[in-house]
C-alpha cells in the first residue's frame, strides 16, 4: 500500500494491490465484493512481490495473508531491504475470529511493526503469547473487526428473513453439512411466510483461504427446497440489511450481525467444540439449537461479552482504529527510519520449521530467493492466462470432486 507524501494531507493516498498467486488467489467477483478500488492491481509470485518492494517506495505495507505467507514475506522483505536506509511500516493481523492455532498463527505474524488485534480480548491473548516466549509484544495494537458497519437493526422486515451464514470448512464432513442444510430447508417449509437464505462465501470454482470439498451448492441439488428458500452470494453487509435472524455455526458474520444488534444465533446442534469454532461464543448468550429456534426462541446477547469482542455495538466503532493510526504516524516520523524487521522465528529459534515455510515460497533460510525461483510475467499472454485458469480449475476439481471419492474409497 502506497500513500501520498504526508505534506499533502488532503491528497488521496495511492493504493497498489499485489495478489499472491496460488490456490486462493481471489477472482474478479471476489475483489469487486470487497468494495475497495486499487489504483493498480497485479498478480505476482512471492519473488516478484519482493523484487517490487525492493525497487519501489511505499509508506505502508499491509500483509493480508495466512500465517505462513506472512512469515515468509517478513523474512523476504528483511533480505530485500537490507541495504536500504528507509522502509515502509509493515502491518498484519487477522480478519476475523481467532479461535484456533493461536500460538502458531501469532508467531508466524511476529516481526511486523503492527499486529492488529480485533478486540480487547485478542489484544490480551496476543501479548500473553508473545511475552510467554520472550518475544517483543509492542507490535500488538488493539483495533476492532475491520468489516463492521451498516445501519442498526430497527425491527422485522416484510417478509421476515432468516439467513444461514455458511462456512467453507466448518463443519467439514458430509453428514454434518447435510444435517444443517436439511434443518434450514425444514425451517423454510415450516415457515412459508418467511424468506430463508443460505449465504455462501464463494461461487462454484472460487476459493477462499479454506478449501471447501463439499460445497452447499452441490449438496442442495439433492433436495427439493421450497420457493421461499434460495442461495445468495455477495457482500455480507448487504445481506444483513434485510436480515431478521442470522444463524451460523461460528462464522464472523455473527459478529457483524451483533454489531448491528440483529438477532443472532450460534448453533449448538453439532455440539460446542473447538473444531467447530463455536466454543468462541461461550458466554455470548447466542448459543441455541434449531429445535429452540423453531419453537420461537430468540437469544439475548451478553453486553459485556460483545464489548470484549471488538464488535463496538455501543457506537465507538468510528474511533476504534485511532490507536493504529497514531502508531503508524509515529513510526513514519521516527528519526533515522525504522530498524530491520525482526521476526521471532529465525534459523536459530526454529531450524526445523522456518526453512520449510520459506521454501514453499521459493526463499532460502536467509529470505533470499532460491535459484530458479519462478517470477511472474509482467504481461502474460492469452495462452498463458488460459493455462493458468485451467490449472486452477483442475486443482479445484481435484479438491471438490476427486479427493472426496478417494477418501470414501479408503474408508471401505
Amino acid at each position: 500500500m502506497e500513500t501520498a507524501p504526508r505534506e499533502g494531507a488532503q491528497v488521496r493516498p495511492r493504493l497498489d494491490g499485489f495478489l499472491l498467486r496460488g490456490r486462493a488467489t481471489p477472482t474478479p467477483r471476489q475483489l469487486e465484493e470487497v468494495g475497495v478500488r486499487a489504483d493498480s492491481l497485479r498478480e505476482v509470485t512471492a519473488v516478484e512481490f519482493l523484487r517490487a518492494m525492493a525497487e519501489e517506495s511505499y509508506d505502508l505495507l499491509v500483509l493480508s495473508l495466512v500465517g505462513g505467507g506472512v512469515q515468509a514475506m517478513l523474512h523476504g522483505l528483511k533480505h530485500a531491504w537490507q541495504d536500504r536506509t528507509a522502509r515502509p511500516v509493515v502491518v498484519t493481523g487477522y480478519v476475523g475470529v481467532v479461535y484456533e492455532k493461536l500460538a502458531d498463527g501469532l508467531l508466524l505474524r511476529h516481526g511486523a511493526d503492527l499486529v492488529l488485534a480485533n478486540s480487547r480480548q485478542d489484544a490480551d491473548r496476543f501479548r500473553a503469547v508473545y511475552e510467554g516466549v520472550g518475544a517483543d509484544a509492542s507490535a500488538v495494537t488493539e483495533v476492532a473487526l475491520p468489516f463492521l458497519g451498516g445501519a442498526p437493526y430497527e425491527g422485522e422486515h416484510d417478509p421476515c428473513t432468516v439467513v444461514f451464514a455458511a462456512q467453507p470448512s466448518v463443519p467439514e464432513n458430509r453428514k454434518d453439512r447435510t444435517y444443517l442444510l436439511n434443518r434450514l430447508v425444514q425451517h423454510a417449509r415450516r415457515h412459508p411466510e418467511r424468506e430463508v437464505l443460505l449465504k455462501l462465501r464463494s461461487k462454484p470454482g472460487e476459493h477462499t483461504t479454506h478449501i471447501e470439498e463439499l460445497p452447499y451448492q452441490k449438496l442442495v441439488q439433492r433436495l427439493d427446497p421450497p420457493a421461499n428458500f434460495r442461495l445468495v452470494y455477495g457482500n455480507m453487509g448487504e445481506v444483513l440489511d434485510r436480515t431478521d435472524l442470522l444463524v451460523t455455526v461460528s462464522s464472523t458474520a455473527a459478529l457483524e450481525s451483533l454489531h448491528r444488534r440483529i438477532p443472532t444465533v450460534v448453533l449448538t446442534d453439532l455440539g460446542i467444540r473447538e473444531s467447530l469454532g463455536n466454543h468462541h461464543f461461550v458466554g455470548s448468550g447466542c448459543l441455541a439449537s434449531w429445535d429452540q429456534l423453531d419453537a420461537g426462541h430468540r437469544p439475548v446477547p451478553d453486553e459485556e461479552w460483545v464489548s470484549r469482542q471488538g464488535v463496538a455495538a455501543d457506537g465507538s466503532y468510528d474511533s476504534a482504529f485511532d490507536a493504529a493510526r497514531k502508531r503508524i504516524a509515529e513510526l513514519l516520523d521516527r528519526p533515522g527510519g525504522l530498524p530491520p524487521l525482526d521476526p521471532y522465528y529465525t534459523p536459530v529459534t526454529a531450524p526445523g520449521y522456518l526453512p520449510g515455510i520459506l521454501a514453499r515460497h521459493h526463499l532460502g533460510p536467509d529470505g533470499a530467493p532460491l535459484p530458479g525461483a519462478p517470477a511472474a510475467d509482467k504481461d502474460p499472454g492469452p495462452v498463458r492466462q488460459i493455462v493458468r485458469r485451467a490449472a486452477r480449475g483442475a486443482y479445484r476439481h481435484g479438491v471438490q470432486r476427486v479427493a472426496p471419492v478417494i477418501r470414501r474409497m479408503g474408508e471401505l
